[in-house]
């Protein structure tokens, strides 16, 4: 039988992390190159208890099925949320709908808006899962260069006059995945304005606002939204677990209103036992003392990470850049250098993993840089990585 695959799918390849990832079933081999947050960071007992009084008093309300727009009682805490914490939803233009993880809300929000070829403006490097979900449904990518204060936004502004057809702006303004970078209040009050002048929406992904560590927090950009121009997604997937597949959506009420009807033809509505636990945990625990306490876990973890890299792979000409939150470092190779031979060969020879800084492209741009992990690996395992990493780096840039 011959397989004939539809052409939004058929072009696709498998994402660079996940075949990176194959090499870690071996147990010998140290991965940096996950994503997932810490095991510590699960507070399973305080999961345990809801979980088991969620389904003594209400297991019907759990077991059956809800409206697509999401429980109302989560609903109602996350619109109070983004409201007093991020200053993030209007009553008047705003309206919020769960999703099954905030990949979910990528997924979505292109279905509502893109037809095929509409253009999608993203930061180049970015998110592998958003990008995938972007190209599968036909949408053109546009690349917008990184800073180290985030998206260049005179790039921006040139691929917004050369793209009239775009629909939005995709940004993680806060510790961008892959590279850990933080947008300055000043480019968020500029890539507003862009989006305003040139009649575009922005697609505020926010996965890791709540892992700041370091530095003074600034304004999501949805804050700044007078005019209806910005989808925030949100999860709890880092904050909570990743397993539970929760996330959400604000944004103006005309766009969540399409995504509600889209949500109905995937899923129906996201587990409802989840929502019920997500509800329950924000308002039987104190939710910032459980961030205080994350922020400190991965504050520590970092900071390892970052003396490690400065013992072992600096003093190579390997550098990377500095952050004040998330998961993630991204690391330089010197100029010259083949990033996926140095990859490939220390999964292969050395067997330590990292994610090739390709799998991030946008459109096939140059890159000589890799992400390194730091949540996911035990402090021992993390420090063994590393070790391993500067013996090859030792090597390989001889």
């Amino acid at each position: 039988m011959n397989y004939t695959f539809a052409d939004r799918i058929a072009t696709l390849s498998p994402s660079a992390i996940r075949e990176i990832l194959k090499f870690t079933s071996d147990p010998s081999v140290v991965s940096l190159a996950a994503g997932n947050p810490a095991p510590e960071a699960f507070p399973t007992d305080v999961i345990a208890d809801i979980s088991a009084r969620i389904f003594r008093e209400r297991p019907i309300d759990a077991l059956q099925y809800s409206i697509t727009e999401g429980y109302p009682a989560l609903r109602n805490r996350l619109k109070a949320y983004m409201t007093y914490k991020h200053h993030s939803f209007s009553d008047e233009r705003d309206e919020l709908i769960v999703t099954s993880g905030a990949q979910q809300v990528m997924e979505l929000v292109v279905k509502v808006l893109c037809n095929p070829n509409d253009v999608i403006l993203c930061e180049a490097p970015s998110f592998i899962g958003s990008l995938n979900s972007f190209r599968s449904l036909g949408a053109k990518l546009v690349g917008v260069p990184m800073e180290a204060d985030g998206m260049d936004t005179d790039a921006l502004e040139t691929a917004l006059k050369a793209n009239p057809n775009a629909k939005f702006i995709y940004t993680i303004p806060n510790f961008q995945n892959p590279t850990g970078i933080t947008m300055s209040m000043e480019k968020r009050r500029r890539v507003y304005a862009l989006a305003k002048q040139y009649g575009v929406l922005i697609l505020e992904d926010n996965p890791y606002g709540d892992l700041r560590y370091g530095g003074e927090a600034l304004p999501n950009i949805k804050s700044l939204d007078k005019d209806g121009l910005v989808i925030y997604a949100g999860t709890f997937s880092k904050v909570l677990s990743p397993g539970i597949r929760v996330g959400y959506a604000v944004g103006p009420k005309a766009v969540i209103a399409k995504m509600t009807v889209a949500k109905q033809g995937e899923d129906v509505h996201t587990a409802i036992w989840s929502q019920m636990l997500c509800d329950e945990f924000m308002g039987t625990v104190d939710f910032e003392e459980h961030l205080h306490d994350l922020q400190g876990l991965y504050r520590e973890k970092a900071a390892l990470m970052c003396r490690l890299l400065d013992e072992h792979l600096v003093p190579c000409g390997i550098t990377y850049h500095p952050i004040e939150g998330g998961l993630f470092l991204w690391c330089d190779l010197p100029e010259g250098v083949d990033m996926n031979a140095f990859c490939t060969r220390a999964v292969q020879e050395y067997k330590v993993a990292v994610v090739p800084g390709n799998a991030f492209s946008v459109n096939d741009e140059p890159c000589r840089s890799f992400r390194v992990n730091f949540s996911t690996p035990t402090d021992e395992a993390m420090t063994r990585g590393v070790e391993r990493l500067g013996v090859f780096a030792r090597e390989f840039l001889k």
